[in-house]
C-alpha cells in the first residue's frame, strides 16, 4: 500500500566523511574534464592542421597529450584507492592541467592563441575547490605562464582577421574558446558546488546528531538522578502502607482494604518503572541483563504492554522464523513500549505489531487507524518536543525511539497509509542484537 507522506530518520552515511566523500568527487570531476580536455585537443589539432591546413607541430602537442593521459590514468587509479583527497592533491592536479595547456600554446602561437582563455577555468576550478592561499597561487601561476607565453612562444601562422568578423579562422577560434570555456564553467561548476552542498548537508546532519546525543545524555542524567531520589520514599510509602494493611481499622472495612491494596500495588508499579529507569541507564537495582531468544523477548514485551494497557483491539503477528538468541535489552523494550503508546493513544480499537526478518535485519512494524502524522512531524521525524497533542513537554517519545535505533545501527521510517491511520516501522540490524556463543556459555 503506498503512502500518502512518509518521513524516515536513517543513521548517517557509514563508509566515508563528508570531506573525504567530497574530495574524492571533485578529484573525479577534474579527471572527466581532463578527459573532455584530451579528446577536445585532439580534434583540435586535427580540424586546424588537416582542416584549416594551418602549420602546426603536430607530434610534439601529441606527445604533451600522452603525458597528460598517463597522468590521467594515475589519477584515476588514485581515486579508486579511496583514500581521502588533500588540497595540496587537488592543487597540484590543477598545476599538472595548466602546464599541459601552457606546453600546447607555447607550441601553438602563445598568448596570440585563442584558446588562452582556458586559463580562466583553470583558475575559477581553484576558485571553488581550493582555499585561499591555493587559489592565489593558481592566479600567479597562470598569470606568469601567460607573461611566460607573450615572451617566448612558437609563431602561429594565424591572421587575426578581425574585419572578416567569423569568417577570420582567428575569430572562429575565439568564439569557440569563449563558448567552450563557458560550457565546462557551467557544468563542471555546478557539479562540484553540489558535491561541497552535499557535504555541507553531512556537517549540519552530523552536527544535529552529537546535539541530539547530548540532548539525550542529559535526559538520561535527569532522569537517572529523579529515579535515585525516587526510591527512598517509594520504599518508605510502601512500608506504611504494608503497616496500615495490618491495621484492625483497616481490617474491619473491606473499602479501605481495597483502596490500601491499590495503592500498594501503584507504589509497587512506580518501583518498577524507578528500576527500568535506572536499568537503561546502567544501573541495576538488584537485576543483570539476561540471555534469552528473540521470539521470547518480543512476546515478553507484548504481554506486560497488554497487562499495563489493556486494548482491545490490539494484534501481535510475529512471523519470525527461526529464532535467535540475544540478551533482553531494555532500551529496545522501551522503544517499543513508546511506539505502541502512541499508536493506542490515537486508535485504542486498532493496533497492529508486526515483527519480520529481511536478512540479517529485524523490522518491527506498528501500524493504527488514527488520523496519521501531521506533514511537518513527518519532515521532521525523530526532533525533540514534535507533538501533535498540544501539551508542554511532550514529543520526546519518537525522539528516544529514533536515537535508541540509530545507537544500534538501525533507523525508523513512518507514514500515513492511504486508507488511514499511520505505520511506523524499525529497523535494526540481527548482529547488533544477537547474542553470540560465547557470550551465551558465559552467562551459563
Amino acid at each position: 500500500m503506498l503512502a500518502s507522506a512518509t518521513g524516515s530518520a536513517e543513521p548517517a552515511s557509514r563508509p566515508a566523511g563528508p570531506d573525504k566523500a567530497a574530495g574524492l568527487k571533485n578529484l573525479q570531476q577534474l579527471i572527466q574534464l581532463r578527459w573532455i580536455a584530451v579528446f577536445g585537443q585532439v580534434l583540435t589539432i586535427e580540424v586546424v592542421h588537416y582542416g584549416l591546413r594551418i602549420a602546426i607541430p603536430v607530434e610534439p602537442m601529441l606527445t604533451v597529450l600522452g603525458c597528460l593521459v598517463a597522468f590521467n590514468v594515475l589519477s584515476l587509479l588514485r581515486a579508486r584507492t579511496g583514500r581521502r583527497v588533500t588540497n595540496v592533491e587537488l592543487l597540484v592536479a590543477l598545476l599538472v592541467d595548466v602546464a599541459a595547456l601552457t606546453a600546447q600554446l607555447y607550441l601553438s602561437g602563445g598568448a596570440t592563441n585563442p584558446f588562452v582563455f582556458l586559463y580562466l577555468l583553470q583558475v575559477i576550478l581553484g576558485a571553488v575547490l581550493l582555499p585561499a592561499w591555493a587559489t592565489w597561487t593558481m592566479v600567479g601561476v597562470t598569470s606568469a605562464c601567460f607573461a611566460a607565453l607573450a615572451l617566448w612562444a612558437q609563431p602561429l601562422a594565424l591572421a587575426p582577421d578581425h574585419h572578416r568578423g567569423l569568417a577570420s579562422p582567428y575569430m572562429m577560434g575565439t568564439l569557440v574558446s569563449f563558448a567552450l570555456t563557458a560550457a565546462l564553467l557551467v557544468t563542471f561548476i555546478t557539479r562540484i558546488v553540489g558535491n561541497l552542498r552535499e557535504r555541507d548537508r553531512r556537517l549540519a546532519a552530523l552536527r544535529q546528531r552529537a546535539a541530539e546525543e547530548e540532548h539525550i545524555v542529559r535526559m538520561g542524567l535527569l532522569a537517572s538522578g529523579a529515579a535515585h531520589e525516587l526510591g527512598t520514599p517509594l520504599s518508605t510509602l510502601a512500608v506504611i502502607l504494608g503497616d496500615w494493611q495490618h491495621l484492625p481499622h483497616f481490617s474491619s472495612e473491606p473499602e479501605l482494604a481495597d483502596d490500601v491494596a491499590e495503592m500498594q500495588a501503584q507504589v509497587a508499579r512506580c518501583k518498577a518503572i524507578v528500576s527500568g529507569i535506572l536499568l537503561s541507564a546502567g544501573e541495576a537495582r538488584g537485576e543483570s541483563s539476561r540471555a534469552t531468544t528473540l521470539n521470547t523477548f518480543l512476546d515478553e514485551v507484548v504481554q506486560r504492554w497488554r497487562q499495563r494497557r489493556p486494548c482491545p483491539g490490539f494484534v501481535f503477528d510475529n512471523q519470525i522464523g527461526d529464532d535467535l538468541a540475544m540478551v533482553a535489552d531494555s532500551a529496545i523494550q522501551q522503544m517499543m513500549v513508546n511506539v505502541l503508546d502512541n499508536a493506542a493513544e490515537v486508535s485504542p480499537e486498532h493496533v497492529h505489531l508486526q515483527a519480520t526478518c529481511s536478512g540479517d535485519q529485524l523490522v518491527l512494524t506498528v501500524r493504527d487507524r488514527g488520523p496519521g502524522f501531521a506533514p511537518q512531524m513527518l519532515a521532521q521525524l525523530g526532533k525533540p518536543y514534535q507533538s501533535s497533542k498540544g501539551q508542554p513537554g511532550r514529543g520526546l517519545g519518537l525522539f528516544l525511539v529514533v536515537n535508541v535505533a540509530r545507537t544500534l545501527g538501525g533507523y525508523v521510517a513512518a507514514r500515513n497509509l492511504d486508507g488511514g491511520g499511520a505505520e511506523v516501522r524499525i529497523t535494526l540490524p540481527l548482529p547488533a542484537i544477537a547474542l553470540l556463543e560465547e557470550d551465551s556459555a558465559d552467562d551459563r
